[in-house]
């Protein structure tokens, strides 16, 4: 939403000044520019915005990573903003608690827009899970605490508290 991509274009250090409108009922960002048509949707709005910053590399460095980071970004948009009840909440972290099993970020060792962007529409999610659903969902806690603690990545945006000692021991 809106407010994300002000998020992040504060992250990538870009001038502030791009004004944002939403779009239909499902509220679709779009940023106004002042030659053309306007750019809308979150994942071409935020690339868009990554390449401004000449940050290139949060798009993937490999045709592989690329791939891989814009496949988060598709169902970050289709399945995470698209989902809304108990058992969507359950798919989606159970995907990407399978998915993160062996990597550090979710393109693998590298950090991308893909991670900041699930973060934030995760967010208020995660902050509702109890510290059972926590335990459950391991490594996407761990993958979460790893990105909130991303330099400059929560902004105003609350912690959340997990248990240290389990996010490191590899008990199942």
């Amino acid at each position: 939403d809106a407010e994300e991509l002000t998020l992040l274009e504060r992250w990538l250090g870009l001038p502030k000044g791009n004004k944002y409108g939403v779009q239909g009922e499902r509220k679709v960002p779009v940023l106004q520019t002042n030659n053309g048509p306007g750019l809308t949707g979150l994942m071409t709005i935020a690339a868009h915005l990554v390449k401004q910053a000449k940050k290139d590399q949060l798009l993937g460095s490999t045709a592989e990573e690329k791939a891989v980071v814009q496949q988060w970004l598709e169902y970050r948009v289709t399945r995470v903003d698209g989902g809304s009840s108990k058992e969507d909440t359950r798919v989606i972290l159970k995907d990407l608690n399978m998915h993160l099993e062996d990597k550090v970020y979710l393109a693998g060792n590298v950090f991308t827009l893909a991670d900041i962007l699930m973060y934030y529409g995760l967010h208020h999610i995660m902050v509702d899970l109890t510290v059972q659903e926590k335990e459950k969902y391991l490594n996407v806690s761990r993958w979460f605490n790893h990105i909130q603690h991303y330099p400059g990545v929560r902004q105003h945006l609350s912690n959340v508290v997990f248990i240290k000692n389990r996010l490191y021991t590899n008990v199942h």
